[in-house]
């Protein structure tokens, strides 16, 4: 399947506000778009995370969202992987290996140590996916949660 990835700007902002709102919706969230598309106006305008939009058959096909963090052994910038998203008409072609790949390369051309994720344990797929692409699970941590 031919595929382009490309960065993300505000240009592109309603394909990947709607891309966004498919992904929540995966994650049994209610469908906003209009939220969707100000929250990731706001984390495009601010620079505060960089997006990876996949292109499949000239129609968006998933995408790659990544926050900037900071590793305290490394002492060195990292990227957050939070959310990875291909629509189920593109899966199975690749395009999720496409988008860790290019997340991997925004490492190397940012200087980042290297990158994190995390997902649901019920998440088989990804579960699957992200140790052929090279990621460790880290059994020794528990993650804590603290909302207002």
């Amino acid at each position: 399947m031919d595929f382009i990835i490309r960065k993300a700007t505000l240009a592109e902002l309603d394909v990947a506000a709607d891309l966004f709102n498919q992904y929540r919706v995966f994650y049994r969230q209610a469908a906003d778009y209009d939220k969707c598309k100000s929250f990731i106006h706001d984390r495009l305008r601010q620079e505060q995370s960089h997006i990876f939009l996949v292109y499949a058959e000239g129609r968006p096909a998933g995408f790659v969202q990544l926050y900037e963090l900071y590793h305290y052994i490394r002492l060195a910038k990292q990227w957050l992987l939070s959310d990875l998203f291909v629509h189920p008409d593109f899966r199975g072609n690749g395009l999720s290996v496409a988008l860790i790949d290019r997340a991997k390369q925004w490492c190397d051309e940012t200087g980042a140590c290297g990158l994190m994720l995390e997902t649901e344990k019920t998440n088989d797929i990804g579960n699957k996916l992200y140790p052929r692409c090279g990621f460790e699970y880290d059994g020794a941590h528990n993650y804590y949660y603290w909302w207002k």
